[in-house]
């Protein structure tokens, strides 16, 4: 059996283009004069130290707060997901005893979750927004402040891993009007490098509290490296600060960090994205007539206020092909990877390392599709699945009642229960059907009749099970 060092050897000698994280593609340019091993050091005289800076690494981050307008910024060695949970654990640590409710989405990146139940803060919910056609939720159902309840924090997600941006601008507008003590925390994880006006606007430009960028996904940090920024006086600076502390690694990683600082000041150069979206534009133009790619036409529908364009989202579902035959057609002859499919889509995810060339050889790529036409004999989602869809669609979306937050029911006593005998119980875990992905159901929430027969009736995938789906942790009783 090979080690994951020579598969990762081997899985190199393949030469595919990178249509996937991270955002360096691999390319070495990004990487001259970072050294391994050499500069694979710890907190040592004139290398400063991550979590009480004075030196280098507090210039980095002043240098990082600059490129992005905010007002303290940084370093997270622990991915993106760190900065979800730290900034919740500020907000907790901010209201003292009395945190508030928070308003989140219920299609969030799981690393909330983790977040909610680290912090102990209880969420209400957002609906998403599934679009029809490619059946995954790309937007929110937003009715506006003024028509909800009183929360301390409301956190989106902008962009989405799809590339789809919601009115920001106009939530953070309604803060304003409606519930200025309100605090808005954004994971712009896969938005960092909305820096030129080629992109939707950044989230801190927008106005909000805290936001969070996973550098690695689309800038040429080493993967892992991501940043946090903050401005405004909604939390506190020291309670930030202490939650990072706590929740991140006492050995950072000075070559990731080193990564996030050239990654940054790579992301100015305008002209690299320019020649990108030019090649991106011709793809649209030419493999549009192809097959079904999300695009500008799009926009203003299903919860979506604009598109990242470097997110090249596809259905293969006109060609009569199923996803799958289709990536594997881009791989063999083509040398692509994408980052992600499902049965009827495909996610190519440009960063700051792919070139025009690499777009042009995807274009060529796409255009060939048409020669599997009608080839599949397993083409989309089953009536099953397609059902699901339509309870998303309908607008209806099923919230079971909340009687334990997620944190209440993560430390709670659990025992696993068959599926069927759930009813009436809290759960212990969440349940996504995929597709779309959202959960019908978190940890915390009352099994009910409605979303038990959902579950039963759906045999497509489930986030986290390999398995079909036949029992749960629910909270033990008594």
């Amino acid at each position: 059996m090979l080690s994951l060092n020579n598969r990762l050897i081997e899985y190199e000698k393949e030469g595919l283009l990178s249509f996937h994280t991270p955002g360096h593609k691999g390319k070495a340019e990004f990487f001259v004069d970072l050294h391994f091993p050499a500069h694979d050091l710890t907190e040592l005289p004139g290398l400063d130290m991550l979590h009480a800076p004075e030196g280098v690494i507090k210039r980095a981050q002043e240098r990082a707060s600059e490129i992005y307008g905010s007002e303290s910024s940084f370093f997270l060695v622990n991915g993106g997901t760190v900065g979800n949970q730290g900034m919740f654990m500020a907000l907790a640590d901010s209201r003292g005893s009395s945190p508030g409710k928070v308003l989140v989405e219920r299609q969030s990146h799981r690393s909330v979750m983790g977040a909610l139940v680290l912090s102990g803060l209880e969420p209400d919910y957002i609906r998403s927004i599934v679009h029809p056609e490619f059946k995954v939720p790309l937007g929110i159902a937003w009715e506006g402040l003024n028509k909800l309840p009183s929360y301390s924090a409301i956190h989106l997600t902008y962009p989405s891993y799809y590339g789809t941006v919601i009115d920001l601008a106009q939530i953070i507008k309604e803060r304003e009007e409606y519930s200025p003590q309100m605090s808005v925390l954004v994971d712009q994880a896969h938005g960092a490098h909305f820096l030129h006006d080629l992109f939707p606007a950044g989230a801190l430009e927008l106005g909000a509290d805290i936001v969070m960028h996973s550098i690695h996904k689309t800038l040429s940090a080493l993967t892992q490296g991501a940043m946090l920024h903050m401005q405004g006086p909604r939390i506190s600076l020291a309670a930030l600060k202490r939650s990072l502390e706590m929740l991140q690694s006492s050995s950072p990683n000075y070559l990731m960090m080193a990564s996030l600082e050239r990654a940054v000041e790579t992301a100015l150069n305008r002209k690299p994205w320019e020649l990108l979206y030019e090649a991106v534009e011709e793809l649209h133009y030419r493999a549009g007539k192809v097959v079904r790619i999300l695009n500008k036409e799009d926009e203003g529908k299903y919860g979506i206020k604009e598109l990242d364009w470097s997110k090249i989202f596809v259905n293969t579902s006109s060609l009569g092909i199923g996803a799958y035959q289709a990536v594997e057609f881009l791989r063999n002859k083509y040398k692509i990877q994408s980052e992600f499919w499902d049965e009827e889509n495909i996610l190519f995810y440009l960063g700051i390392g792919n070139t025009p060339e690499e777009v042009q050889q995807l274009t060529q790529g796409l255009l060939d599709l048409e020669k599997l036409k009608g080839q599949s004999s397993k083409v989309g989602f089953s009536p099953q699945e397609e059902s699901l869809q339509d309870i998303w669609l309908s607008g209806k979306g099923f919230l079971p009642p909340r009687r334990l937050t997620p944190r209440e029911a993560f430390i709670a006593p659990k025992v696993k229960v068959p599926l069927k005998e759930s009813i009436g119980k809290i759960v212990g875990e969440s349940i996504s059907p995929y597709p779309p992905g959202i959960p019908l159901i978190v940890m915390g929430e009352e099994m009910t009749q409605d979303i038990l027969e959902i579950i039963l009736a759906h045999k497509g995938k489930w986030q986290g099970w390999e398995e079909p789906l036949k029992s749960i942790w629910v909270i033990e009783e008594g």
